[in-house]
């Protein structure tokens, strides 16, 4: 679904880590809006409006720029990289597309399309060679669903196999690119607008549960925006109202059986989160236009991090450092002094 405005993640919630430590700007593109970012070894790559790829091949602190020929337009929602070669970009809106790069960005080809007025893509995660990518409901009344097996060379549209039944006016978000998530054997979808729902894929078993969730809802701007598993029972969903982004009730949610119960956390964060990432089983990181907080016991306390807000964020192989990136073309980094203790 469209949205115009999101922001970052980042954990923390002990004194594990130094005093003093704040997000350190890396640079600024003014005039874009990055809405998708990922990082593979020392590398990070975002995407965003106006046909805009950065790329950078040393933790952020030089930036390359590039406009795929004939793209200059589009709005690259998500970015997908598996190598130093290779990369894919997915834009929102109509028509919708995925580019893949295999010579680190010189060129890119268009590896899908599709040019109907209601398509429109939200996301999408990677588990290995396979993934998938998340689109609002169809005519037809269910969320699109393309799937790949060869790192998004070609792809598949598995709608009709998948039963991601949507209610009447319930959509995906395309904030941050992490509305889904494909971790260990589960495919997750968290939903918005009309109601809140987190459906589970389970590829194994061929079945999909739809799950209620008490995110804030009820309206085009509510619902799940992001969602994060650290194991098939534990995980976290994050969103609220991106229109009034102060509204702080039902906007962290937490499940320990797999989305089948959700609990909030102890005490509420600063309010609409976009995006939220697990550095590590206690410590997790959410950032929204509302600022960017932490937790370090695995979010049931949060801390304010900063009061600047991105639209999403993405984890370094190591753990040690949380790339975020925002509006006005805004990414910055936050640097792990120490090794987060376990939560109580």
């Amino acid at each position: 679904m469209k949205c115009k405005t999101l922001l970052l993640c980042v954990t923390l919630a002990f004194p594990t880590f130094l005093l003093g430590q704040r997000l350190e700007t890396l640079t600024q593109k003014h005039g874009v809006s990055f809405r998708g970012i990922a990082t593979h070894n020392n590398e990070v790559w975002v995407s965003g409006t106006s046909g805009t790829i950065g790329k950078s091949i040393d933790g952020g602190m030089q930036w390359t720029w590039l406009t795929p020929a004939g793209y200059e337009t589009f709005d690259f929602r998500d970015i997908a990289v598996f190598s130093d070669k290779e990369a894919l970009v997915m834009s929102a809106g109509s028509p919708a597309v995925i580019l893949r790069t295999e010579d680190g960005g010189t060129s890119w080809n268009e590896v899908y399309r599709d040019g109907r007025p209601e398509a429109f893509l939200d996301g999408m995660d990677f588990n290995g060679r396979q993934g998938f990518v998340v689109g609002d409901p169809t005519t037809e009344g269910t969320f699109q669903l393309l799937q790949t097996n060869d790192k998004g060379k070609t792809w598949k549209d598995v709608t009709d196999f998948m039963f991601l039944i949507a209610d009447d006016g319930e959509v995906a978000f395309a904030a941050s690119g992490t509305s889904i998530r494909y971790l260990h054997r589960n495919v997750w979808l968290g939903t918005g607008g009309t109601t809140a729902n987190v459906f589970r894929r389970n590829e194994k078993e061929r079945r999909v549960d739809k799950l209620p969730c008490p995110m804030l809802q009820g309206g085009s701007s509510r619902g799940i925006f992001s969602l994060d598993f650290w194991s098939d029972k534990v995980g976290i969903a994050v969103g609220g109202d991106y229109m009034d982004d102060r509204i702080k009730e039902n906007t962290i949610l937490l499940t320990s059986d797999g989305g089948k119960n959700w609990q909030s956390p102890e005490n509420e964060g600063s309010g609409f989160k976009s995006c939220v990432r697990y550095i590590d089983r206690n410590t997790v990181v959410a950032t929204g236009t509302s600022g960017t907080d932490i937790s370090y016991n695995g979010g049931r306390v949060w801390e304010p991090l900063s009061a600047e807000g991105f639209h999403t964020l993405a984890v370094d192989k190591n753990k040690k450092r949380v790339f975020m990136a925002g509006s006005d073309g805004r990414i910055s980094v936050f640097v792990m002094q120490t090794t987060p203790t376990k939560g109580k």
